[in-house]
C-alpha cells in the first residue's frame, strides 16, 4: 500500500467524524429518531476505526482510534437513554 492511500484512509478516518457531528446538529430536538442516529453513530465511528488501523500511520491512528472511540461512547450513552426512557 502506497503512501496516498494510507494518508487517503486516515482522512476517511477523521471524515467519519466530522460527518458525525455534523450528523448531530442536523437531527437534534424532540422529535429526534434516536435509533436511527444511534445506528448512524455506531457504522460512521466503526468504519472510522477501521479506516485508521487500515492506514497503519501512527498519527491516523491514534486520532482516528480516540475520536471515533468517543463517538461510539456518546452511541452507547444514547442507548442507554433510550433503554432506561422507555417503560
Amino acid at each position: 500500500m502506497n503512501n496516498r492511500t494510507k494518508n487517503i484512509l486516515g482522512f476517511l478516518s477523521i471524515l467519519t467524524v466530522i460527518i458525525s457531528v455534523i450528523f448531530f446538529f442536523i437531527t437534534r430536538g424532540p422529535n429526534a429518531n434516536l435509533t436511527l442516529v444511534i445506528s448512524v453513530f455506531t457504522v460512521l465511528s466503526v468504519l472510522g476505526i477501521i479506516f485508521a488501523i487500515i492506514s497503519k500511520k501512527l498519527w491516523f491512528v491514534i486520532t482516528g482510534i480516540v475520536l471515533n472511540g468517543a463517538v461510539l461512547v456518546v452511541a452507547y450513552f444514547l442507548l442507554l437513554a433510550v433503554g432506561i426512557s422507555e417503560p
